[in-house]
């Protein structure tokens, strides 16, 4: 009993960094884009996110074209490499396209209205069409950096000990990494 009133706090904290942010935590329909756009569903309220490749500011809304990705249990797009088509969300007012810029992170909730035409170079696309209430961009990823050396720890000198204290006096220089960083833990 006592071990389980101790862990109770840890097990709603850790439960607690796993909730989408406000404006999209909900219920929605298990529906990728392009099951929606094959089907020609409408009305189904969606949670969909991805990555922008293109804004489009119009008189009265803004549209948003987005390769779309799974998400994560904080409802932010996954980094791989695979997609669940590409979809249209526009929202009324207006998102200025160099802040809201292609490759970053977007989640969209809405309701599909349908399907819309398009292309994508020279490739004839169905694209499903959301109208959305929430536009939520996420905050870029930020990049890490990692030195590492070519070779390895020295078995002689040991790791950072070359002969003359510099380390790595002998071999090649080091090798500099730089790549993104995980998803954040909110």
């Amino acid at each position: 009993m006592r071990i389980a009133l101790s862990l109770l706090p840890v097990v709603a904290l850790l439960g607690g960094c796993a909730t989408a942010p406000k404006p999209l935590a909900g219920e929605f329909a298990a529906l990728t884009p392009a099951e929606s756009a094959a089907s020609a569903r409408s009305g189904d309220r969606v949670r969909w996110g991805g990555e922008i490749i293109k804004v489009e500011p119009h008189a009265d809304s803004t549209c948003f074209e987005v390769l779309s990705r799974d998400l994560d249990a904080s409802a932010r797009p996954l980094r791989r490499d695979r997609s669940d088509g590409r979809f249209i969300a526009c929202r009324a007012g207006f998102y200025d396209p160099e802040v809201f810029v292609r490759g970053r992170d977007i989640t969209v909730v809405g309701s599909v209205t349908g399907s819309e035409k398009g292309r994508v170079g020279e490739f004839d696309y169905t694209y499903a069409r959301v109208a959305a209430d929430a536009i939520y961009l996420w905050p870029k990823r930020p990049l890490v950096v990692e030195q590492r050396n070519f070779w390895g720890p020295d078995p002689f000198w040991g790791p950072g000990f070359g002969p003359y204290w510099g380390g790595g006096y002998w071999g090649q220089p080091p090798i500099i990494i730089v790549k993104p960083r995980p998803d954040p833990k909110p």
